[in-house]
């Protein structure tokens, strides 16, 4: 059924949402209008969506912004990834000979300017230095303290209210571990390195990929030492044709963007943006391809990708940069959705002042207002609103701590063996640094690795899903990237995006789960706050000089701290399995297996080596993989491992390999799960010649329990548990003699559920 809602009625549906018209007041208008439409259900698909507009904001990481968010894997976690220091990730080692660990610590607002500046390095060589390959325990050294730094709600109310109105995504990644252009890059056009060579198995050097900003910052901006050099403006725009004259400090990109894609297939596509004020270029990903270099005014690609108000009579040194008053693209973009002329495809550029950067002048209340126009424009018409997926993510973290572990393709250790496996093949996957460490884009001290790194995925950043299919305060926990926007269109056009690789096809997501297409219409409304008092949030945050609040952590470090309570959360493609087989001679083998609908990612945390580079494993849907541990030749028997995947997916395996070897009792354990019921079970299987017994102890979720097994010889033993009183969560523990199992997760059965009941209760204990 189409839904043409008259304005009249549409404000009054709105009203009526909120429980009385004085109501209205409260909210601002474009949130207000993007909470009360319905949308126009036809087909019950991805096909309803008539327009999709995105936005890339600057420089936040997940847990800066939503590490205390109810309902997601936030400082509430309850694995987080082990350190060499036998501590948890959020005590992060001080550079500082016997300096205490840094823990995150709030950035105040009431105390301190935190809404404004204090960003961190993010680049690439500091960003693989921090990351150890997967060690995560060198951010102090490499970023420095105010990397740990977040906001509670009450700093950032718009962006909490967003979350808690829509659908956040706390599985979504930024592509690759560096800085604006390179993920800006992925993100326009699905690679950050030569698909044709990827293809052939070679990894890229910076001839042909983008480690560091360089290709989307035209003269007369140079990228020097991390920032940007402002020239005389000379050769800005050619006299005789009016047309861009921009020079570039590196080779053009030649496979096609996104737009590109669009432009081919027939699909309307538009960039609304100030060529004048985009941060010197660097917003603007298309930038770095031979396509948009090229582009002459009356082309598709000028004048949808490279125009914008003062772009015809004025250069980059005519508009005053930061200014708040630059962003008059958005009345275009308000009179086109007034119009009926909304694209298909729309891109939304903002301003250096409202780009959510911590150096941008507007801050981060500048950037929650920015969205707040975006909104007020596409709801100045409820029927296309009605039609619209609003689509708001960061380019990457800047350097702002985030504790989950990178789904990232398997890391060399120092003698450049692999860590790790994959079923789908690996070359092509790397920068090839060009040089060892200690030169080009590798920093001396940064021995962990060689030259060849990987290139993605990196930390997560927040991403919001708006619109009328997405409401309600979801969290979706699948893993996303920057490439997932291109499959989102992908889906929705029946396009091809060449450049996105077999490897991010096999791990990423393509947004679709965010969406409930078939019964969206759900009338609840929170409230939300106003954002277009910003100016006067930040005058109130300069007179706050105490910047030292904001980039080093207290004395007395804070306890760690989350909102405690779930929050609705999407049904994901995952069905995993991990188990551990102890052969003979204390060798140790885990079978990572893949029964889903999606690939995964699982890390393999080796806590008696922690000085050593996890081992990563990506197994595609339908496929498994296997790895040995030689326990007996490094640890006389011993071992300690954790796994982690997806939305909390957690097994461990500890033992003595072998004492199990000499024992008669020999069990093995699997956890399987029951996909129509929500269910899960343990099956025992005893290898050996004697009988035994182990035990079966829930750690979270159950008050019952626990549960012994006798199994004997050559036989199996199952246990069964119903999941419905958790929302389908477990976690539970197989003990015996010589060895100890740990299972959690949850089981997907294709229905939506909840956000982990247990996440943070530990710290309001």
């Amino acid at each position: 059924m189409t839904n043409s809602l008259p304005r009249r009625d549409f404000l009054r549906k709105s009203a009526g949402a909120l429980g009385a018209a004085s109501a209205l007041s409260v909210l601002p208008p474009s949130i207000r209008r993007a909470l009360a439409a319905d949308a126009a259900v036809e087909t019950g698909t991805i096909k309803d969506i008539k327009h999709i507009v995105i936005l890339m904001q600057e420089n936040r990481s997940f847990d800066h912004y939503f590490g205390t968010l109810r309902g997601v894997r936030g400082f509430g976690d309850r694995f987080p990834i082990p350190l060499a220091t036998g501590k948890s990730v959020f005590f992060q080692p001080n550079p500082v000979a016997g300096g205490p660990d840094i823990q995150p610590f709030r950035r105040d607002s009431r105390v301190a300017n935190a809404l404004i500046g204090s960003g961190t390095p993010h680049n690439f060589p500091d960003q693989q230095a921090a990351w150890q390959q997967g060690k995560m325990d060198r951010w102090i050294q490499y970023k420095n303290q105010a990397t740990m730094g977040y906001y509670l709600r009450e700093d950032i109310p718009f962006q909490f209210a967003l979350a808690d109105a829509f659908t956040i995504c706390d599985g979504y990644h930024c592509s690759v571990l560096t800085g604006t252009d390179p993920n800006r890059i992925v993100f326009w056009s699905g690679s950050n390195f030569n698909p044709e060579l990827r293809k052939q198995g070679i990894n890229c050097t910076d001839t042909d990929a983008e480690p560091v900003n360089s290709r989307c910052w035209p003269s007369p901006y140079n990228w020097v030492e991390g920032r940007a050099q402002q020239a005389d403006g000379s050769g800005q725009i050619d006299p005789a044709t009016s047309a861009y004259n921009y020079k570039y400090t590196n080779s053009a990109f030649e496979w096609d963007t996104l737009p590109d894609v669009l432009q081919k297939a027939g699909v309307t596509w538009h960039i609304y943006q100030n060529m004048n004020d985009n941060w010197t270029g660097a917003m603007h990903g298309c930038l770095a391809f031979k396509s948009f270099r090229t582009a002459q005014p009356g082309s598709p690609i000028y004048e949808h990708g490279l125009t914008g108000p003062g772009t015809v009579t004025g250069g980059l040194n005519t508009v005053t940069l930061g200014s708040a008053s630059s962003t008059t693209f958005l009345d275009k973009l308000r009179q086109d959705v007034l119009d009926g002329t909304l694209p298909q495809v729309s891109w939304v550029l903002p301003t250096q002042y409202l780009a959510e950067h911590p150096g941008s002048n507007g801050g981060v209340s500048g950037g929650a207002n920015l969205v707040a126009q975006v909104l007020d424009a596409l709801t100045a018409s409820p029927e296309v609103w009605s039609k619209t997926a609003f689509f708001i993510t960061f380019d990457e973290n800047d350097g702002f701590f985030d504790h989950v572990a990178m789904p990232a393709v398997p890391s060399y250790d120092a003698n450049g063996t692999l860590m790790g496996k994959s079923t789908v093949p690996l070359d092509g996957e790397y920068f090839d640094n060009g040089g060892p460490v200690g030169t080009k884009y590798l920093t001396a001290s940064d021995t962990i690795s060689g030259s060849i790194r990987p290139y993605g995925m990196s930390s997560r950043v927040p991403m919001y899903v708006v619109s009328p299919w997405s409401r309600g305060g979801w969290v979706d926990s699948q893993v996303f990237d920057h490439t997932s926007i291109g499959m989102f269109l992908e889906k929705r056009f029946g396009v091809t995006v060449e450049a996105i690789s077999p490897w991010h096809r096999a791990v990423a997501g393509d947004l679709t789960s965010c969406f409930n297409f078939v019964n969206p219409n759900d009338p609840t409304v929170p409230t939300m706050p106003i954002t277009s008092n910003f100016e006067a949030v930040n005058t109130a945050q300069r007179a706050l000089a105490n910047t030292g609040a904001v980039t080093t952590a207290p004395a007395t470090p804070q306890p760690l701290y989350q909102e405690p309570g779930t929050r609705l959360s999407r049904a994901l493609p995952y069905e995993l399995h991990t188990s551990a087989r102890v052969e003979s001679r204390g060798s140790l083998s885990l079978v990572f297996a893949n029964s889903g609908k999606q690939g995964a990612v699982f890390h393999v945390y080796d806590k008696l080596h922690l000085d050593r580079i996890p081992r990563r494993y990506t197994v595609e849907a339908g496929k498994q993989l296997q790895d040995d541990w030689n326990t007996a030749a490094t640890d006389s028997g011993k071992y300690d491992l954790w796994v982690y995947g997806p939305n909390g997916y957690v097994r461990t395996f500890k033992g003595d390999a072998l004492a199990w070897d000499a024992a008669g009792f020999k069990p093995e354990v699997q956890v399987c799960y029951e996909p129509a019921t929500g269910a899960v079970y343990v099956k025992v299987r005893n290898g050996g010649r004697a009988a035994g017994r182990v035990t079966v102890q829930a750690n979270a979720y159950r008050t019952d329990g626990p549960w012994t097994l006798e199994v004997g010889a050559g036989a199996t033993g199952q246990l069964h548990w119903n999941l419905d009183g958790s929302g389908r969560w477990y976690d539970f523990t197989v003990t015996g003699d010589n060895f100890e199992r740990r299972f959690a997760g949850r089981v997907e059965t294709g229905k939506d559920s909840v956000s982990d009941p247990a996440m943070a209760l530990h710290l309001h204990a």
